[in-house]
Parts: C-alpha cells; sequence; structure tokens
C-alpha cells in the first residue's frame, strides 16, 4: 500500500524466462499484488514465475491459453485488478527495461487527483537517450509519437510507444475496453480513449534501461510504424466523434472535417493541374489560384482545430 492506495501491477510477458525473474526481483514493497500475465508463452517463463510466487505471494500468474497480443494481456491485469478491488494499476513489460524504484513517480500524481493516467517519458530524463536508443527504432518513435499526438489530442506529451504507465480505478472502469487494439501499438489506441472519455494524461520522466547482448524489444520500428498508422487514423475520426458529438460537443469536429476536406479537394486539383501541365493542355492562373485557395483553406481550418483540440487539454 502507498499512501493509503492499494496498488496493483501488471506485467504482461511473452517468453520472457530469462529476464521475468530479475523484473520480478525488484518490485518494491508498496505493490501489493503482482499479476503476471502470460502471453501464450512457449518458453518456460511460466515455471520460473511459479517458482517466484512461492517466494512472494504477491505474485499470482494468470496464463492466456494463445498468445492475444500484449494489449489484451494488459487489458486482462486491468480487469483483474479492478475486480480484486485495487486503487492504481501499474503496467511494467517482463523484460526488465523499466526501472521499478521510479513507480512512485507513476503513482504520485493519481493519488494527488492531478491525472487519470501517468505513461513514462525516456526523452525528458536525460539527452543520452537519443544516442542510447537504436536510430530504427528512435525513428519509427518520432512518427508514431507524432501521428498519436494528432489522434489523441494529448499534443503536450510525447515517446506514446513507452508501457510503463499507471491508471487509476475510475478510469479502467470508465473505458470500454472490449474495442481496444489488442496487439502491438496498444498505447497509442489507449491514450486515444482516455481522451475521447476526457481523462487527464501526464508525463513522467523515466531512465531508459538498455541491456547490451540481451534481446529487448520485438518492435521493428519502421514496419511496425507502418502497420499501426492505419490504426492511429481510425482511432483520430474515432475520437472526433466520440469526444465532440456524441459524448459533448465542440464545434472544433467541424474545423477538423472541414480543413481535411479543403485540403483534401486541394491535393486532388493540384494533382490535376500537374497532369494538365505534363499532357500540354496547359494550367491558367485562375485554375492555379483555386488550387492554392483550396489548400491555404485546408491548412487554416486544420490549424484551428488543432488549436482548440490542444486547448481541451488543458
Amino acid at each position: 500500500m502507498y499512501r493509503n492506495k492499494k496498488i496493483a501491477l501488471v506485467i504482461p510477458a511473452y517468453n520472457e524466462e530469462k529476464l521475468i525473474s530479475p523484473t520480478l526481483e525488484s518490485v518494491p514493497e508498496i505493490v501489493d499484488k503482482i499479476y503476471v500475465i502470460d502471453d501464450g508463452s512457449k518458453d518456460s517463463m511460466a515455471s520460473v514465475v511459479r517458482e517466484r510466487a512461492k517466494i512472494d505471494s504477491r505474485i499470482e500468474l494468470i496464463q492466456h491459453s494463445k498468445n492475444m497480443g500484449v494489449g489484451q494481456a494488459v487489458i486482462t491485469g486491468y480487469e483483474k485488478s479492478t475486480k480484486d478491488n485495487y486503487d492504481i494499476t501499474v503496467v511494467v513489460g517482463g523484460d526488465n527495461q523499466m526501472p521499478l524504484e521510479q513507480i512512485t513517480d507513476f503513482l504520485d500524481p493519481l493519488i494527488d487527483g492531478k491525472a487519470d493516467y501517468a505513461k513514462g517519458n525516456r526523452f525528458i530524463v536525460e539527452a543520452s537517450v537519443f544516442e542510447d536508443m537504436p536510430r530504427i527504432r528512435l525513428i519509427g518513435n518520432s512518427i508514431i509519437s507524432f501521428l498519436t499526438k494528432i489522434a489523441s489530442g494529448y499534443y503536450k506529451i510525447y515517446d506514446m510507444v513507452d508501457g510503463y504507465t499507471a491508471i487509476t480505478r475510475r478510469a479502467i472502469e470508465l473505458i470500454n475496453w472490449d474495442k481496444a487494439w489488442k496487439r502491438y501499438g496498444y498505447p497509442m489506441d489507449f491514450l486515444i480513449r482516455l481522451n475521447a472519455y476526457g481523462l487527464r494524461v501526464v508525463d513522467i520522466p523515466r531512465r531508459a534501461i538498455y541491456m547490451p547482448g540481451e534481446r529487448q524489444s520485438q518492435i521493428k520500428s519502421i514496419p511496425y510504424a507502418l502497420k499501426v498508422s492505419p490504426m492511429v487514423v481510425r482511432g483520430f475520426f474515432w475520437r472526433l466523434n466520440k469526444r465532440y458529438l456524441f459524448r459533448d460537443f465542440h464545434p472544433l469536429v467541424f474545423s477538423y472535417y472541414l480543413g481535411i476536406g479543403f485540403f483534401t479537394a486541394g491535393i486532388i486539383y493540384g494533382v490535376y493541374l500537374i497532369y494538365r501541365q505534363i499532357t500540354g493542355w496547359g494550367v491558367s492562373g485562375p485554375k492555379a489560384i483555386i488550387c492554392a485557395i483550396l489548400l491555404i483553406i485546408g491548412i487554416q481550418f486544420l490549424l484551428f482545430a488543432m488549436l482548440f483540440d490542444m486547448y481541451q487539454e488543458q
């Protein structure tokens, strides 16, 4: 227990027989319950967890009969911790990448009522993380973070893919997790859903751990970014309708749709004019002006919409 709040720790893990033990050994005493979600592992991880549970009675192993995705593993942990009446649920990976000595940094904003969800940010602790993180992962992270800022409406946070998080029981109960993204990319989808329900999110500076010689990440950054981008785009439109049309109303939703419409029309018309120029038909001045007007109006609508969306985050 920490500051009179019952704390649960969820550890989604897949084939982590080597690193799950040091992860469990580093869990501080303030954590009341540890749920290890074995997402259909094919190695001996479950046996390692059971042996550790003989020493630490807080540990409970929950096994999926097949691999359902890390997002589903987290949701399984959410549902179990909520059912068992824990006030705050922290999530870390089973690969010993996340410094559990910093767990109170994630808990304090939630207990103080400043946020409903806290997430790690490895980029505001020290500049060296940009050098320590593999370049290809840094590029993929940057692409996804930029897209997710727009899609989620949380423009002031970064490192969207970080899985070190904490969430209140109220937030877990408020969101319908049945439609949530179940596999890699779940942190971005979760942020979109949090914003749709008007929940507050805070970035927590946290130390990054990269151990030489160990398999740390199963994600190949660029293919990962390409795979989850359509999900992020779909989530953006879902969030706009959910938050600003159905749950509440704000005219920024029209600014977004008008901006997308005008900008898209300008792009299509511009391509048409380029085709005319290439094929020798030529392009008149008025046609070029119309194309420019469409693009400018679209950009203005989009910028105003993003500005209003950012104000909603306050």
